[in-house]
């Protein structure tokens, strides 16, 4: 598992103004620890961490991972940032050929192994989770047809575009072999959903984040009743 979590928190406005957004307290702990223990709860057993701004305190943080069980190392791009698809291009040499990606500020409780299942058993580099969105929690960004992404675009917003990227992708390392400079991974499945490339999996139960102030609310209010 890839955690992305080089995100300056800009949103977040002083709540991150001495610390990344992964080090953000809800419920008591640091966000990255509730991430850390729901992947070791999903079976995960090695997780890499891409940290950028003040990237050294989540290793300090987190440290190797044997505080969760889990095998935890870092790639950084500070202070040449590198965009969250560059990012995995850097950390390309400690991830496996086959990997799965979600976002620094995400809480994500789902059943990873029938994703992985599903990425593994389809014929296509890449699967992207969606969740049936209709501009609720945020701009629906993807046209979900029969299983397939037939469009994700974050910048172009289309009346069939019910769903939104639920923020776990599975990757084959391949797509993005090749690849120089500072890109986000969302060019990636952009480009692969239009080659019809990119799978889909759709997830029932929403997401939770902390990229904003409201998120972050809410997520303390989620974890503080269950944990």
């Amino acid at each position: 598992m890839a955690i992305l979590a080089g995100g300056l928190g800009t949103r977040l406005g002083e709540v991150c103004r001495d610390r990344p957004k992964a080090l953000v307290e809800v419920a008591g702990a640091p966000f990255i620890h509730h991430q850390m223990r729901l992947l070791k709860k999903n079976g995960f057993q090695k997780v890499v961490v891409l940290a950028g701004y003040l990237g050294e305190m989540i290793e300090h943080s987190v440290g190797d991972g044997s505080a969760f069980g889990l095998e935890v190392s870092y790639s950084f791009d500070w202070p040449i940032l590198l965009g969250t698809g560059g990012a995995l291009v850097k950390a390309l040499p400690l991830l496996s050929d086959r990997f799965m990606v979600i976002y620094g500020d995400s809480y994500l409780d789902l059943d990873y192994r029938t994703v992985a299942e599903a990425f593994f058993s389809c014929s296509q580099p890449a699967l992207m989770t969606v969740y049936r969105n209709d501009d609720n929690y945020d701009r629906s960004n993807v046209v979900f047809q029969d299983g397939v992404i037939a469009l994700y675009d974050k910048t172009s917003h289309q009346p069939d575009m019910h769903h939104i990227d639920y923020g776990l992708g599975c990757l084959q390392a391949s797509v993005l072999t090749g690849r120089e400079g500072n890109f986000d991974l969302a060019e990636i499945y952009t480009q692969l959903s239009r080659e019809g490339r990119l799978a889909g999996f759709e997830i029932l139960n929403r997401f939770y984040e902390i990229g904003s102030l409201s998120g972050l609310a809410e997520l303390e209010t989620i974890l503080t009743q269950t944990t």
